[in-house]
């Protein structure tokens, strides 16, 4: 007879055959075995998937939910073998997702962070962040995406980046603006100037590797210098990313184009997994809300 562990087992190796990454299941699910097998049955219940996924005591919701989201998979998977297993209902212990607003930067404010960057020393430092959040701003990318490029990523004859980690370990191309490539050619004739002997192949260095908090650390500090953070308002550089996504939104709806027909495009480049991801932006934009009426006005000729 086989036991949990063994279904977990069959269960993980099934799924990274299907090509799923999932590396930080395995243990969860092995724990969640041990304790339905140190329930006394070796029966998945939705009870007992319930109270598992509530431990340690003390956990956020969000932490059940997530656990929870675990366990349905394998129970659907083992439901499949033995209709005994019950499989956790839909929407037990989940929890609203509430996306925050993103902050919007202005181009006026885009090229004051860039001015601010150009002035850090030494020079390479300068010219590494002012080349990497100018990169964020004109393609939308995830900074980790952006430092995790290698020389061979950039196409600097193409104009064209290959993401090859992406989210959920996803591979993508992004075709760059003429401009953004004659950007990346002077960086990397700075970057080879001054760093002749790199400890690294990254293309974006100083030297060494860039970590992600060192580059986040310095636009904190930027916008903080600029007067853009206060108390209550905490623009991010993620926020880079949510600000080309909606640019590029309104642009097309100023220009008349089907944006719902341009959405997977937007998706695609952007490198959502979920077109819903890409959706958002449409409803969590005041600006894009207030063209989206204009444009329904004119249609019907001022009668709503």
């Amino acid at each position: 007879m086989t036991t949990l562990a063994e279904h977990v087992e069959d269960y993980l190796r099934l799924r990274r055959a299907l090509g799923f990454t999932l590396g930080g299941y395995d243990d969860p699910l092995a724990s969640f075995a041990a304790y339905i097998e140190a329930a006394g049955t070796g029966t998945v219940t939705a009870e007992l998937a319930e109270a598992w996924a509530w431990l340690p005591v003390g956990i956020k919701p969000i932490t059940a939910s997530y656990r929870i989201g675990w366990v349905r998979g394998f129970a659907r998977y083992l439901h499949a073998i033995d209709p005994a297993h019950e499989i956790p209902p839909p929407g037990l212990l989940s929890v609203p997702r509430r996306r925050p607003a993103p902050y919007l930067y202005s181009h006026e404010q885009v090229q004051d962070v860039l001015a601010r960057a150009r002035q850090l020393q030494p020079p390479l430092r300068a010219a590494t962040y002012e080349t990497l959040f100018g990169l964020l701003a004109t393609t939308g990318m995830r900074v980790g995406e952006a430092l995790a490029l290698t020389r061979h990523d950039v196409a600097l004859v193409d104009g064209i980046l290959t993401i090859r980690h992406a989210k959920f370990n996803r591979m993508r191309l992004v075709p760059l603006h003429p401009s953004t490539t004659d950007a990346l050619r002077r960086y990397a004739l700075v970057r080879d100037h001054l760093c002749r002997d790199p400890r690294t192949d990254r293309f974006f260095h100083i030297g060494g590797v860039v970590e992600r908090r060192d580059a986040e650390h310095v636009f904190l500090t930027i916008t903080t210098q600029l007067g853009l953070r206060t108390a209550i308002v905490h623009p991010r550089i993620h926020d880079l990313r949510h600000t080309f996504a909606v640019r590029t939104l309104t642009d097309w709806q100023r220009d008349g184009s089907d944006v719902h027909a341009m959405l997977p495009v937007l998706s695609t480049y952007l490198g959502h997994i979920e077109p819903k991801n890409t959706n958002w932006y449409l409803s969590a934009t005041p600006e894009l809300m207030q063209l989206a009426a204009e444009r329904l006005e004119q249609h019907f000729g001022g009668r709503l």
